[in-house]
């Protein structure tokens, strides 16, 4: 059960997405090693082939054709060229000096370079080498090969590509099994936490994840998640208790008022005694009504308690992490997601709601934008005013449309099966009006462009 919660985590197709990229990497490194050495190895034979071939060339202008052989034969016979092959043959191929018996089929070219297996072995070789050859082909039509064995280097360079193949094999194999051993450890983890969220669902907020005491990152996940479950469990207990508190509150003026007016209603009519009566309700309702008002007050407090948090912060700087945040679901989506413009655009405002409507802001464009398209977030300082854009490349949205989408739960597509609850937007909106902000919807052409532009920090 694990194994296959493993194997089919979005952390485990990550793993093998890194692991594709960084076997390609290597196999690049690796590749241009084997060839960037191969090519040096034959290069040192070819220069060697190509000054002994101009030595002979020489030889056979200034001394003909029996001055070249004589040359040929004392080459052969010196153990020093013992890995060289020397043909010297005339017109019709037949060989006329060197230590091959004939002319080697696969060197048709009149001059250039071959490379061949020979029919005979060397005198100094064993079996059938391979042989890398120059060819010259003279005025009077003698024609002369000069090569050498290449069968070491081949053999070097073919060590170099199994080494290479090897490798690769390895650190694929050995990437492998690490991803699915990390993959599994982090699956087991978020299992536990699951767990004890669905035991939490079932049986309340009593339960806790338990902590394994590696004080590893999981470990402080599972501390925070219990510290917010305590907090959580201690903020129900104050709304259960602020919830008894008010049921107390109203149930006694409600009930006193039920009093009266069924006392009022089976009585007989006394003006003095029903003028009494409304004069109680009355009072009764405006204990009510005080009640609501003292809780609509406190939320509006709460709600304007976050200027306090107001302080100079950098856009680029939360744009960034912004897009740091973003970048791996953009990625999975085909979408290259980047920011531009200035390094410093300072405002002043709350760090984390500015945050959260830049965050809305990158994920609507993602959501919404052209699968493998381009999200732009920049930063810039325009006139002395900051200002803050995201731009995608994707269907964008009717001009028409623009203002109704700042509307709570108001959505473009009518039928509402993408996923979406129409908030995101109003969020956006509520932080630009809290800090003053004014937002400008442009077409991108195509795509769509939000910008919020704020008022210059003071000071």
């Amino acid at each position: 059960m694990l194994l296959a919660k493993t194997l089919t985590s979005s952390t485990f197709r990550l793993a093998l997405i890194a692991i594709g990229t960084f076997g390609v990497i290597a196999s690049i490194i690796f590749s241009y090693v084997y060839l960037s050495t191969s090519a040096y190895v034959r290069s040192r034979s070819d220069r060697l082939i190509t000054t002994e071939a101009a030595s002979l060339r020489d030889v056979y202008e200034r001394s003909g054709r029996d001055g070249l052989a004589g040359l040929i034969r004392q080459r052969i016979a010196d153990k020093g060229f013992a890995d060289h092959v020397y043909i010297l043959a005339d017109s019709s191929l037949a060989v006329l000096a060197g230590n091959l018996g004939q002319w080697p089929p696969a060197a048709v070219a009149s001059t250039g370079w071959a490379e061949f297996r020979t029919e005979e072995a060397l005198p100094n070789a064993a079996g059938r080498p391979l042989v890398r050859g120059m060819l010259d082909t003279f005025p009077g039509g003698d024609r002369l090969l000069v090569g050498r064995d290449i069968s070491d280097l081949d053999s070097f360079t073919a060590q170099i590509k199994r080494a290479v193949i090897s490798g690769v094999a390895l650190i694929f194999a050995l990437a492998a099994v690490a991803s699915v051993l990390v993959t599994r450890r982090t699956v087991g983890r978020i299992e536990q936490i699951n767990a004890t969220s669905r035991a939490i669902m079932a049986s309340g907020l009593d339960k806790r994840i338990p902590l394994r005491g590696t004080n590893d990152e999981w470990d402080r996940v599972a501390e925070n998640l219990n510290l917010m479950l305590d907090r959580i469990e201690a903020l129900m207990g104050d709304v259960k208790q602020v919830s008894d508190n008010v049921a107390h509150d109203l149930r006694t003026p409600l009930t006193r008022m039920r009093g009266r007016l069924e006392k009022a209603f089976h009585g007989r009519r006394n003006g003095e005694d029903d003028q009494a009566l409304i004069g109680d309700t009355i009072a009764d309702l405006d204990a009510v009504l005080r009640i609501f008002s003292s809780i609509a007050r406190i939320a509006h407090i709460e709600t304007k308690v976050r200027t306090g948090a107001f302080r100079t912060v950098n856009l680029a700087e939360i744009a960034g992490e912004v897009v740091e945040l973003y970048d791996a679901a953009a990625e999975q989506d085909g979408t290259r997601l980047a920011t531009v413009g200035d390094s410093q655009v300072l405002v002043t405002g709350d760090r984390d709601l500015i945050f959260d409507a830049i965050a809305n802001l990158v994920d609507n464009a993602i959501k919404h934008g052209r699968a493998g398209g381009h999200v732009v977030v920049a930063s810039e300082n325009v006139n002395g005013s900051p200002v803050i854009s995201i731009s995608d490349d994707g269907p964008g949205i009717p001009a028409e449309q623009y203002e109704r989408v700042f509307k709570r739960f108001y959505r473009l597509e009518q039928s509402r099966y993408t996923p979406g609850n129409g908030l995101g937007l109003s969020l956006v909106a509520a932080v630009a009006h809290l800090h003053g902000a004014r937002i400008e919807m442009l077409d991108n052409s195509p795509g769509l462009k939000l910008k919020l532009w704020f008022a210059a920090p003071a000071g």
